[in-house]
C-alpha cells in the first residue's frame, strides 16, 4: 500500500507540473461614495476608479508578460496601455470603453499566449461612463431640522472638475468648495449669516467635455419648516 501511495503522489505531482497557465481577468469598481462592485460590464458616473486583475492560475515556473489595453468605442488603437499583472485607472471620459489583458507565459522554449485569438472568443471588460449633468438649487434652509440644511448640488452626474463660490450681495466671498458632494452650511467665520439672498458661482467640467458656468441667486431661509410650506415667526 505504501508503494501505491508513492506512485499516486508522483502522478499527482507530475499532473500538476504539466497544467497549463490560464487567466481570468476581472474588474472591481469604486464609486464616489466609496462603494465597490465587481463586474465585467459596468455602467457608472465619472470619476470612476477601476481595479483590474489578471488572475493567473497554474503559473508554476512560467514567466508572465502582461499588457492591459484600454480602447474607446469607435476607435481601434488603445488610448492607454499598462504592463502589470494588476492595474488601476480612473475613468473621466464619457462613453463605452473596452479593456482586455494580453498575457504571454514563457518557460524555456514553451510559449502560451492569451492575445488576439483568445479575446476574439472572450468578451472584453466593458466600462460605460454616463454623460454629465449638474443642477444647483436656488434656496436652502439651514435651521438644523435635518432637511436641506446644506447648500449643494441638487443633482449631478459625471462631473470631473468642480469649484463653487458663495458671495454676499456686496461681492464678499463667504465660502468655496471643490467637489460636487460638498456644500455650504450658511455660516461665515463660524457664525450663522443672516437670512436673505446670496449668490453662487459654479465652474465645472463634465466627463463629456461640457463646461458649466452657473451663476444664480441663493435664498437662505432659516425660518422655513420642511413640509409645512410656511415660515416661522
Amino acid at each position: 500500500m505504501a508503494f501505491c501511495g508513492i506512485i499516486l503522489c508522483a502522478n499527482i505531482l507530475a499532473f500538476s507540473q504539466n497544467e497549463t497557465p490560464t487567466i481570468e481577468p476581472t474588474a472591481r469598481f469604486t464609486n464616489s461614495n466609496g462603494e465597490y462592485e465587481e463586474s465585467n460590464n459596468y455602467s457608472g458616473d465619472a470619476p470612476l476608479v477601476a481595479h483590474f486583475m489578471a488572475n493567473p492560475k497554474n503559473q508554476g515556473e512560467y514567466s508572465a508578460h502582461y499588457e492591459w489595453r484600454f480602447v474607446r468605442e469607435g476607435e481601434k488603437e488603445p488610448f492607454l496601455t499598462r504592463y502589470e499583472e494588476n492595474t488601476e485607472y480612473t475613468f473621466n471620459h464619457a462613453g463605452t470603453h473596452s479593456v482586455v489583458c494580453h498575457v504571454i507565459f514563457t518557460k524555456g522554449n514553451d510559449r502560451i499566449e492569451y492575445t488576439d485569438e483568445y479575446w476574439n472568443e472572450t468578451e472584453p471588460i466593458k466600462v460605460t461612463i454616463s454623460e454629465s449633468s449638474l443642477d444647483m438649487p436656488n434656496a436652502f434652509s439651514p435651521n438644523g431640522d435635518g432637511y436641506n440644511d446644506i447648500y449643494k448640488a441638487k443633482t449631478y452626474k459625471s462631473i470631473i472638475e468642480f469649484h463653487a463660490y458663495i458671495f454676499n450681495r456686496w461681492g464678499q466671498k463667504l465660502y468655496e468648495w471643490d467637489t460636487p458632494e460638498g456644500g455650504w452650511d450658511g455660516t461665515f467665520n463660524g457664525k450663522d449669516v443672516k437670512q436673505g439672498t446670496y449668490f453662487v458661482l459654479v465652474k465645472a467640467t463634465g466627463s463629456d467635455g461640457r463646461k458649466y458656468n452657473i451663476r444664480r441667486d441663493v435664498n437662505l431661509l432659516r425660518g422655513f419648516v420642511e413640509n409645512s410650506g410656511i415660515t416661522e415667526n
